[in-house]
């Protein structure tokens, strides 16, 4: 048996995951080692892999530990690890974008071929099976020759709105071109090689906090040859169009790349009367059969065999087939495409008001902050307006986040943004010096109640202790509604409900956020931690998202699939009176050892929701009711198939309960927030719904 190749991940992000995922599936490799600045990080993703942890690169590549890495950092990163990583002998394969700029992607090249060392650029999507159809169908001649190709990246980017602000995406305007567009050079270069620019329209732009603007639409116009090349980039809510087509003399194809469906459409021999029918029928069959291929993979897999999932699967197979058979990498993850790709980009780039590069002048510190209150989660939707509602008031504040950037560059005189690592108390507490009042506003979204347990709970325990240690005055956590037993009409909801001793039932956002307060009100009990609970309802307002799933599943921005029939009310409240009624938490002593539901007065049910959407932004939602009894039961079907059939382990009991609670059948009563501190949510309808719903700026423009 053949000694496995090893593999490194260096960054150990969101998308690191997927590669995690994908070098697991890949025959004769191992993960070998995780780095990140993150010590932390690198142990939540290396660890339960069985995979080394490092927090310097150096040290990674000098261990003789790896033969490859996956560089995954962010993208003005790429270049310099890059070519480090060549000149050590190891192998790399570089996410998407692999440069910000032609220069950086040439010189990777040079590296690459000075070294001797194997480059792999990440355009994933051009491993999709359907695309790889897509090719063959051409070349087939079903489409004839190519005169005109359009590539579509249309769909919502919620961070535009409602943050955080401080990704790398939002930080330049041509950032969001490099983050969006490689995918879509990228087939282009695949099937027609050089790409000419020729002009670049930009529309739709949308205001970030602090001022600067970024475009939320771009059409790049652009040619290959004989082929006439559109590529548009949308991000406002609009209905999910990513894909591909190809105009030919004798057909067109039509590829989604989301949804891996590939239909071919082309002109039949048939008379003029049976002409239209048959060409409809073709189509038909084409898209009933990608759709039942699409749900038997799915199916089948139980949701793991994702188009997404696969490209990534395909790529470093193709990545590792070559290291191993020491051959030239496939041309379309080539060094060479690469540059292809990145010269396209860059003709745009130069073409956008300098270069791409921010414009908007943000105001010069005078002073330095003096923070006295602390923001945990501070990048966020509720965070967000919660430190500006702060500074209103008069107090300047310390947020904490995964990066030093934050949506407060109008602020640098009352606003500072540190990172610190949630897992290092003696670092929380250092950053709590001078700090009076806390608000944790953390969340994860972990996948088995283990890893809530490392990531939720003991980061909230941990943020509890350092609050203890440094002497706060105040730490106010942020729970939810969710952990609660919403399941019957005829009961209501106060602050003295119980969640239940046993939730190992319940999904487990409810789940961990319970324990959460269970373990926070302990301390408070029997440590005197100075705790006061939050439990936010349905948030909407500035910068909330229209695809808000406390409503229901969402199928892209046009159609919703409610968890009930739609006709009870919600819990909503505006985010304005949230961030008013957590100050007051605060303010108020009365508040310390209690908890506050912050549902405010106006109620909607899903229906009249999406009809108010409707009257005040003239956009309607296709809503689709749904039977909490019908999900639990689906649920249950999956239950047996993961836990019996495919012995995997962590997989929680499905819950009719739970599913009921996701509806919010029981009503709200929010008497305790307004008696004890104060609270008075808006209570007239119209200024509600100007302030949620038309001041909300729900589809982007």
């Amino acid at each position: 048996m053949s000694t496995p190749l090893r593999a490194g991940i260096i960054g150990a992000g969101y998308i690191a995951t997927w590669h995690a995922d994908a070098i697991k599936q890949t025959a004769g490799v191992e993960l070998a080692a995780v780095c990140d600045l993150s010590e932390s990080a690198a142990r939540d993703l290396g660890e339960p892999r069985g995979a080394e942890v490092f927090t310097d690169v150096d040290v990674l590549l000098s261990s003789g530990k790896v033969d490859a890495v996956h560089i995954l950092t962010p993208p003005h990163l790429h270049a310099s690890l890059a070519e480090k990583a060549l000149h050590a002998g190891v192998a790399v394969l570089v996410e998407k974008p692999v440069a910000v700029s032609a220069d950086e992607m040439r010189a990777m090249a040079r590296a690459s071929e000075e070294s001797g060392s194997l480059l792999a650029v990440g355009h994933n999507f051009l491993s999709l099976p359907g695309y790889e159809r897509l090719k063959k169908a051409r070349d087939a001649g079903r489409i004839g020759r190519v005169n005109g190709a359009e590539f579509n990246w249309c769909f919502p980017l919620a961070p535009l709105r409602s943050g955080p602000f401080g990704l790398w995406m939002l930080r330049e305007p041509k950032n969001l071109l490099l983050e969006l567009a490689p995918h879509l050079f990228a087939f282009a270069v695949d099937l027609f090689g050089d790409v000419e620019v020729l002009d670049v329209l930009l529309s739709h732009p949308t205001e970030l906090p602090g001022g600067a603007m970024r475009h939320q639409s771009w059409r790049i116009l652009a040619r290959a040859g004989h082929v006439d090349i559109t590529i548009n980039l949308s991000t406002v809510e609009t209905l999910d169009d990513r894909s591909l087509t190809l105009r030919g003399s004798n057909g067109l194809a039509k590829y989604d790349y989301a949804a891996d469906a590939l239909v071919v459409r082309s002109e039949n021999a048939s008379d003029l009367i049976v002409n239209p029918l048959v060409n409809q029928l073709t189509q038909s069959g084409a898209h009933l059969r990608e759709g039942v291929v699409n749900a038997v993979r799915q199916t089948l897999s139980l949701n793991r065999k994702s188009a997404y999932g696969l490209s990534f699967l395909g790529i470093t197979a193709a990545f590792y087939k070559a290291l191993a058979d020491k051959t030239a990498i496939d041309p379309r993850y080539s060094a060479s495409s690469g540059v292809m790709v990145m010269d396209g980009l860059q003709a745009v780039m130069d073409r956008l008001p300098n270069g791409g590069a921010e414009t908007h002048v943000h105001p010069k510190q005078t002073r330095k902050p003096k923070p006295d209150v602390m923001v945990i989660g501070g990048t966020g939707f509720i965070g967000a307006h919660l430190t500006r509602t702060l500074v209103s008031k008069g107090h300047d504040v310390r947020v904490v986040s995964r990066g030093t950037r934050g949506p407060f560059p109008d602020l640098p005189d009352q606003v500072e943004t540190v990172g610190v690592d949630l897992k290092d108390k003696a670092a929380l507490v250092a950053s709590m010096a001078g700090i009076k009042t806390v608000y944790n506003l953390a969340k994860s979204m972990d996948t088995t109640w283990e890893l809530c347990l490392q990531n939720d709970v003991g980061v909230a325990v941990n943020i509890a202790e350092a609050a203890l240690e440094a002497g706060v005055d105040r730490l106010v956590y942020t729970g939810t509604i969710a952990s609660y037993d919403m399941s019957s009409e005829a009961i209501s909801i106060t602050e003295n409900s119980e969640f239940g001793d046993d939730m190992s039932d319940r999904n487990l956002y409810a789940r961990s956020k319970a324990e959460c307060e269970r373990r926070l009100m302990q301390m408070h009990k029997e440590r005197g931690l100075p705790l006061t609970i939050a439990r936010p309802g349905i948030v909407i307002g500035p910068g909330g998202p229209l695809q808000h799933w406390g409503i229901g599943r969402w199928h892209g921005a046009g159609a919703v699939r409610l968890w009930s029939a739609g006709t009870n009310k919600l819990p909503f409240v505006l985010i304005d009176d949230v961030s008013e009624g957590l100050v007051r938490m605060a303010e108020v002593p009365e508040a310390i050892g209690q908890s506050f539901n912050l549902v405010g007065d106006i109620q909607f049910s899903a229906r009249e929701y999406f009809d108010a959407i409707y009257e005040a932004l003239g956009a309607r939602v296709k809503v689709k009711g749904g039977n909490p009894t019908i999900f639990w039961a689906f649920d249950a079907v999956k239950y047996v198939l993961k836990k019996h059939a495919l012995r995997r382990h962590g997989v929680l009991r499905p819950s009719l309960m739970d599913w009921k609670s996701r509806a919010h059948f029981s009503p709200f009563i929010n008497s305790q927030s307004k008696d004890v501190l104060r609270w008075m949510p808006e209570a007239n309808r119209a200024k509600f719904i100007e302030k949620g719903i038309l001041d909300a700026n729900l589809l982007g423009y």
